[in-house]
């Protein structure tokens, strides 16, 4: 198993369709409970525990879906407010070593979460097909419709979900 990349690289050549869009917006709509049940129980040192050499510690990856699930929100609605804004990318590794991350326990960005995600999809499940062609443009990435970004941020919360439950299976816990 990659444990980098345990469900794969996200395919950006990938054109969602309405029934893909509806799965990834149910995903996002799932994972708060999902981040819960899979970092219930476990310990300090456990959530200071690196999922694989090198990366980064549960913790970090619990406080890092919420700050990057937050841009994308931002990055959407400043899609269907605007006309092709460049959003402003943020350097993730940076923020995952601010002490917010390191030291803040996980029920607070659980519960970021929660609320971000029921927000999010309030607003998702609201739009008209027409409001997924919406774009954006990242300087790093390039231009990107609603759609992908839905599809991509589902495929992140599953990415960050996977890098803790593979970990807890591996270690046993």
């Amino acid at each position: 198993m990659d444990l980098q990349y345990p469900i794969g690289r996200f395919d950006w050549k990938i054109n969602p369709g309405d029934a893909e869009r509806r799965k990834a917006i149910d995903e996002i709509a799932a994972l708060p409970v999902a981040m819960r049940k899979a970092v219930h129980g476990l310990s300090e040192e456990q959530l200071d525990t690196p999922y694989r050499p090198g990366g980064w510690t549960v913790r970090q990856v619990v406080h890092h879906v919420p700050d990057s699930h937050l841009n994308a929100y931002t990055r959407i609605k400043l899609a269907l407010t605007e006309d092709r804004p460049t959003i402003k990318p943020y350097n993730e590794a940076r923020w995952a070593v601010l002490p917010d991350t390191l030291r803040t326990p996980v029920g607070i960005s659980l519960t970021m979460l929660d609320a971000l995600h029921e927000r999010w999809v309030v607003l998702l499940r609201s739009l008209e097909p027409q409001d997924f062609a919406q774009k954006f443009v990242h300087p790093e990435v390039g231009e990107m419709d609603v759609a992908k970004a839905v599809y991509h941020y589902a495929w992140h919360g599953r990415h960050h979900l996977t890098h803790i439950t593979s970990l807890r299976q591996r270690m046993g816990w």
